[in-house]
């Protein structure tokens, strides 16, 4: 089975070290990114390297939403599509409708649940 690599953009380092604990446990590849802006140069500089994002909303430099924005005009040239999975404190439905508006595929509210997150690691396909 191949090796499943994700790209977990957060910039909450309490957040970031619970949930790329978490994410191993399970077998996945974790690379971090510490805000929207570090993402899309980690994606940009080898899209092939990643099977999946999960992306914080709210972070300085550059949000999430324009960070997925940014990462979903450039994967146009190539016909490129990598699953984004967006993580929010922000629980309404506007706030899951905006998200989805700008490209990400799912959306789930903090704290985490890692059940939940799985589950939609198997919708997307990016394990069975």
């Amino acid at each position: 089975m191949k090796e499943i690599s994700i790209l977990l953009v957060e910039d909450n380092k309490l957040n970031q070290r619970l949930m790329e604990s978490s994410l191993r446990r399970f077998g996945f590849k974790i690379e971090v990114a510490n805000n929207g802006l570090e993402a899309v140069e980690a994606y940009q500089a080898k899209p092939e390297n990643f099977d999946l994002i999960i992306m914080d909303i709210m972070m300085p430099v550059m949000d999430g939403l324009e960070a997925t924005r940014q990462i979903r005009i450039f994967e146009q040239k190539d016909k490129l599509h990598v699953p984004i999975i967006a993580l929010t404190a922000n629980t309404f439905n506007a706030d899951r409708e905006r998200c989805l508006s700008y490209g990400m595929d799912e959306y789930f509210a903090k704290p985490l649940n890692m059940e939940k997150l799985t589950g939609a690691f198997k919708d997307l396909g990016i394990i069975e």
